[in-house]
């Protein structure tokens, strides 16, 4: 493997310590929202390498090569899917200002291996608040309204990014990623082979037994066999659940930023 110095100079490129020309400022904050968007979670807010195990970009020969784009913008058309880095779909204007956005952040690299200059958290309100509202209008509004339980949900949540787990989960999830949880029971219908129906909300539940709270505090358990007895249950956050695998990174964004606006 060539040095960086080496591949640096042999592609035009720059070594650390070097300075490149200052690059479009409205193609770098452009890159930068993509980037947050599309490539945060693999390779990190500050390009260290994210949570889904991408490199580290600040230690990247390619990246510290590349003068225009000739380098990145092919890693992220696909070049390099063969070795475990994957195809990120984006037009190739947003691919050159994401390789835009990589390098500024290179030349905050200092000469002798010094670390880049301390960079702020990337803003996730990259949305845009016109099309949360129609989404919010077409898959929200029938549970929910903003003069009503989200009343005021901007305020209560001030932190753009809390907001967004609130309202992608249902609830505000304890230590990120997890199980939704909700403020509202889970309440369940139980129907026997003979006698009148039980409802209360749920306790526990497995293949074998399901447990109840009855409306004066009564806690009871029934056994089960198979589809007996009959057991119906109201999730209130199956609405979420069912809408997961259908958002994609845009919706949650456009919403968030739709949804900053209730105050």
């Amino acid at each position: 493997m060539l040095a960086p110095a080496v591949l640096a100079q042999r592609s035009g490129g720059f070594v650390p310590g070097q300075k490149r020309p200052p690059g479009d400022p409205v193609e770098i904050a452009r890159g930068k929202q993509v980037y947050g968007i599309s490539c945060r979670s693999c390779h990190g807010a500050d390009l260290r390498g994210g949570d889904m195990g991408g490199p580290n970009l600040l230690r990247s020969q390619l990246a510290l090569a590349d003068r225009a784009g000739e380098l990145i913008v092919p890693v992220i058309q696909g070049s390099l899917a063969r070795s475990g880095m994957p195809a990120i779909p984006m037009s190739p204007e947003d691919a050159k200002a994401v390789s835009a956005y990589v390098r500024s952040v290179m030349d905050t690299i200092g000469g002798q291996g010094k670390p880049p200059s301390e960079m702020a958290p990337p803003s996730i309100l990259v949305g845009n608040a016109g099309e949360g509202e129609k989404f919010f209008g077409q898959k929200c509004a029938g549970c929910h309204a903003v003069t009503g339980d989200l009343r005021g949900i901007a305020t209560r949540l001030a932190d753009p990014k809390v907001l967004q787990n609130t309202w992608v989960a249902g609830v505000v999830r304890r230590g990120g990623f997890g199980t939704p949880r909700s403020t509202k029971p889970t309440l369940v219908t139980l129907t026997p082979k003979t006698g009148a129906k039980v409802e209360g909300k749920l306790v526990r539940m497995d293949a074998f037994q399901v447990t109840l709270e009855l409306e004066d505090g009564t806690i009871r358990s029934f056994g089960r066999d198979g589809e007996a007895p009959r057991v119906e249950v109201k999730n209130p956050l199956q609405p979420h659940i069912d809408m997961l695998p259908q958002l994609t990174d845009q919706n949650m964004h456009d919403v968030t930023a739709y949804l900053v606006t209730i105050k």
